[in-house]
Order: structure tokens, then C-alpha cells, then sequence
């Protein structure tokens, strides 16, 4: 299906990484964190973006309906999980991966139907509580104002990731919306990205597109399709992005434009 278009980080000690201060972009600072060469936004072609996470934060609602679906069948002897369980091992990472790992001893057939029954309690629970992260609509305005092409790269199931852009109205947005279950290899390997260099043009010219994410692994898949990454921590510390490769690190796209609009001045 094509889709066309018209908390304060904290980081631990790195010696690669710096933080942005409150002078540089107008913001309480730690604004935002950098490691690496800075992104030269004035060169970017083409932006991809994840989905759950980044474009809203859809994070609660995934850590909510996983916390009651592994009660009811009575894992970690139905004491509930809590939200550091859940970023280090279901936050950003493919269905049929996390159910292996949460249930290595079930048969497969089960643990499908239980991933799929998650997703349906997501759905159940986000309806039209699905809302932008904070400054989408200013960074979808400076996308449209340089003329870029963009697509949506997710390892949400196909029903979740329709379901949320509808709900954001970016339905008819994307040049394309790449599922990772549908690629050779999800997230974390870069096969997704990789689709969405293509389709952007741009696979002979990785450096030029610019990738959203929330998770390691989204992080990681980036990383190693050779595209530049802007981490948002809706889910995540600032430091577990920044250990996964990101080039910057921002709470929100508000952030993200203050940066872009202080690097286009300069």
C-alpha cells in the first residue's frame, strides 16, 4: 500500500557525546544530546520515519496492554511487568522474536496467537487516544517546505501502523509505508531502511536520508543501512539511544526543530 504525499534526557559519561545547551537552541538544557559529526540538515533528501513511538507515543499503551495480556496468563507467576522489563526486552523489537523470548517453551502456534492477541488489546485501548508527538505538525511543515520525500518504516503489524497514521491523519502522507515483517529481515538488521532508501532513491546515497526513531533496535537498523539518526526518548533513556548509534537525541520534535531552525541561521 503506497501512501503519497501533496522527561529531560540523561546520558552517562561518553567521550564522544556532548549536550546541546539551553544557549545553543533556546531550550533548559540538557536540550538535546550529539555524538559524532552533527547532521547537516541543510543536506538531508529524504526523511524515514518509525512509527509506534516516534510519529506519537504509543508506548504506554503497548507496555499496558502487554502487562495485562501476560497476568491473565500467569507470567513471572502473574506478578505484572514493569516499564524497565519492558524497555529492555519488548520496547521496539519484533512480534514473533519477543513471544520466542517470553515464552521459549510454548509451541509457535501459540505464541502467534499471542502476539496477535496483544495487538488487538493495543488497538482495543488506543482507538482515538492516538495523538502527534509533541511538534510534528512544525517538522512535517519544514519537510514540505524543502520539498523532501519521506516514508514510514515500522515493525508495527501492518493493522496497528494503518490504524495509527489514519488516527494522526497522516494517512496520505508517506510515499510508502515498509513493514518489517514483510522485509527479508525485521528491525533490528537494516533490510527495512534499506527498502526505504530505494524508494526514496537514495540507496546509492545512504548519508542523505535521515532516520526517526524511538528504539535501539530501530536505532540499530538505521545505523547499519549507513543513515544518519535523530533518537526521541518517548520510550528509552537518552543514554541507551545514544549507545545504539544515535547522532542526536531529543525529547520531541519540538526540540528537533529549534535545532534545525539554530543549524539553518548559522
Amino acid at each position: 500500500m503506497l501512501f503519497r504525499h501533496s522527561h529531560s534526557p540523561v546520558l552517562h559519561s561518553n567521550s564522544r557525546a556532548r549536550r546541546v545547551s539551553a544557549n545553543c537552541v533556546g531550550m533548559q538544557a540538557p536540550a538535546a544530546i550529539t555524538q559524532g559529526e552533527p547532521i547537516a540538515f541543510t543536506r538531508v533528501k529524504g526523511i524515514l520515519f518509525d512509527i509506534d513511538g516516534t510519529l506519537c507515543n504509543s508506548d504506554p499503551l503497548h507496555f499496558k496492554a502487554f502487562q495485562e495480556l501476560l497476568v491473565e496468563h500467569g507470567y513471572n507467576g502473574g506478578k505484572p511487568i514493569d516499564e524497565k522489563f519492558y524497555r529492555a526486552r519488548i520496547s521496539g523489537r519484533h512480534n514473533p522474536e519477543i513471544a520466542a523470548d517470553l515464552w521459549p517453551d510454548r509451541p509457535e502456534e501459540w505464541r502467534t496467537w499471542f502476539y496477535q492477541t496483544k495487538e488487538k488489546y493495543y488497538r482495543d485501548m488506543a482507538g482515538s487516544k492516538i495523538r502527534p508527538l509533541e511538534g510534528l505538525g512544525r517538522f512535517m511543515a519544514w519537510i514540505q517546505s524543502r520539498g523532501l520525500r519521506s516514508v514510514a518504516v515500522t515493525n508495527a503489524p501492518r493493522d496497528n501502523a494503518e490504524m495509527m497514521l489514519k488516527g494522526l491523519k497522516l494517512d496520505n502522507t508517506f510515499e510508502a509505508l515498509i513493514l518489517g515483517e514483510e522485509c527479508t529481515r525485521p528491525k533490528p538488521f537494516p533490510d527495512p531502511y534499506q527498502d526505504g532508501l530505494r524508494i526514496l532513491g537514495l540507496e546509492a546515497e545512504p548519508s542523505a536520508g535521515l532516520v526517526l526513531e524511538d528504539s535501539p533496535s530501530g536505532i540499530k537498523a538505521a545505523v547499519a543501512a549507513g543513515i544518519s539518526v535523530v533518537g526521541l526518548t518517548t520510550g528509552q533513556e537518552a543514554s541507551t539511544l545514544v549507545a545504539a548509534g544515535a547522532n542526536l537525541v531529543v525529547t520531541d520534535f519540538d526540540a528537533l526543530m529549534d535545532i534545525i531552525e539554530n543549524s539553518e541561521v548559522q
